[in-house]
């Protein structure tokens, strides 16, 4: 079955959106913030950078007529339009990104000393709420593709018996999909979730588009999951920064609650840009983006037709469904595998930027990622292939390039003090070889993607130093390390 929606008859409209611009471009005299008073008072090069129109709809919260006046308010009813494009009971838009709905997650659902189940490679922003909430994680260890060092999803199976290890968890976390595309089995999550009387909670940031196309998987959403958060930015189209919550209907999360998290978390000065960029990607997506989406699709499909030709390479896609933790798989990814080439991931994309400024989402030492655009230009994708095949016939060499792993039984490790007492708690920073065997304060991923290898709260091994040393002589970002470079790191102090 096909998850296709009726088009309510408000979705080509844009409330917020107009509103803003009926306010920027009236002519209206501003006595508020901001202080370049519509670009008036702008710097130069900012102006030149950026266009006095988008100075001009650059409007603070509280403007009588777009946030405040006779409810529902244009910004009420963007956002109720928006919770009708996605099948949610209540949608909210957020302008720092899905790490603001995952902080708002945890402060509502994971309250202090609670008992949560997290998948263990969720995002680095759910690991940092549970710092903010004093949440007790217990982890469900994903599936694992040894051979391209690429995680996978959470199963059904394995999800139960992470809840029977923590039996008074009432909130579960996981991903779907993953950055590589790979959509768990929401449903089945769901169906376990639920029959142990545990809100599922689903981080499909990865996702936004899901459930807009027959070929696309269902969106979490429709299969039972309590609340969703979708990073629009990432593929249907607003701007940097901006994503969406959304809570499904029903009573196993509370949307006060909610509601009350989000404001503690958001600015008192959200960007009109980025919320004006979500009302406008949400009337795109929801008018037109079974249309939009069939085209890049479609082009996208002869791109991996083309790099499957290339000798050494493969494209990782939809032969992958059905093996444990892949229950589908998004057509809007593309990942070639690399290793055949003799070369690393990282190797490939750092030519294709020098010969032809092309940009990747993602390099790993065996895959490369490219992730597509609702609309993403078809021409792109056709010189890409070009590109690509120029690049690899120059730099490959004979032999395999090995894939950097982290086996599941790394993911495995014990959190011994809770992330929020480890994290605030005294520390000393220490020689990265002196810190095995003691407590970390730090949580540290290698970024992209943001997956935590070590979260606070866990205790230090020699592989993980090892691994983590050697993400960083390939070239990869360590994000939250207080020592990028990785030679000392913070520990707890008395451990």
């Amino acid at each position: 079955m096909t998850e296709r929606r009726r088009r309510p008859p408000q979705q080509p409209t844009a409330p917020y959106l107009d509103a803003v611009v009926a306010y920027g471009f009236r002519g209206s005299t501003r006595f508020h913030v901001p202080g370049h008073k519509a670009g008036a008072g702008a710097d130069p090069g900012l102006v030149n950078a950026v266009g006095m129109d988008a100075l001009a709809v650059d409007v603070p919260q509280d403007i009588e007529g777009i946030d405040i006046g006779p409810s529902p308010t244009p910004y009420e009813r963007a956002e109720r339009l928006a919770a009708e494009a996605y099948g949610a009971r209540r949608t909210w838009f957020l302008t720092n990104g899905a790490t603001q709905g995952n902080h708002a997650l945890c402060l509502a659902l994971a309250p202090p000393g609670s008992s949560v189940v997290v998948q263990r490679n969720s995002h680095a922003s759910l690991v940092d709420g549970l710092v903010l909430s004093g949440g007790r994680p217990g982890f469900v260890v994903p599936e694992y593709d040894d051979g391209l060092g690429m995680a996978l999803g959470v199963t059904p199976a394995a999800l139960d018996a992470a809840l029977s290890a923590s039996p008074d968890a009432r909130t579960a976390f996981m991903v779907s999909p993953t950055y590589y595309g790979m959509a768990a089995d929401v449903a089945g999550c769901a169906e376990v979730a639920h029959g142990r009387g545990v809100a599922l909670i689903v981080d499909q940031a990865w996702g936004p588009h899901f459930g807009f196309h027959p070929a696309l998987p269902h969106s979490a959403l429709a299969c039972g999951a309590d609340a969703v958060l979708t990073s629009t930015h990432k593929i249907v189209g607003s701007l940097t920064q901006s994503a969406m919550l959304h809570v499904a209907p029903g009573d196993r999360v509370d949307v006060d609650a909610l509601a009350r998290a989000v404001r503690l978390v958001r600015s008192t000065s959200p960007s009109s840009l980025l919320l004006a960029s979500l009302d406008a990607a949400r009337r795109q997506l929801a008018v037109h983006g079974e249309a939009l989406l069939d085209r890049t699709m479609r082009a996208a499909a002869e791109t991996r037709a083309a790099i499957e030709a290339i000798d050494g390479c493969a494209v990782v896609g939809d032969a992958v469904v059905g093996r444990p933790g892949v229950h589908a798989w998004d057509p809007m990814r593309i990942v070639i595998d690399v290793r055949g080439t003799g070369c690393t991931g990282y190797e490939v994309a750092d030519a294709l930027r020098d010969s032809f400024d092309i940009h990747v989402e993602l390099a790993t030492h065996a895959t490369m990622v490219l992730v597509l655009g609702l609309g993403q230009p078809v021409e792109a994708l056709e010189r890409f292939a070009h590109d690509f095949t120029e690049t690899v016939k120059r730099i490959a060499r004979p032999g395999e390039a090995r894939a950097l792993t982290r086996p599941p039984a790394a993911l495995e490790n014990e959190i011994v003090v809770p992330p929020r007492d480890a994290f605030l708690g005294p520390s000393d920073a220490v020689d990265v070889d002196a810190a095995v065997g003691r407590i970390s304060c730090e949580s540290i991923a290698g970024y992209p993607p943001g997956i935590p290898a070590l979260l606070p709260g866990e205790r230090i091994s020699a592989e993980l130093v090892s691994y983590l040393r050697e993400l960083v002589g390939a070239g990869a970002r360590l994000h939250g390390a207080s020592d990028p470079s990785f030679r000392t790191i913070h520990v707890l102090r008395g451990t």
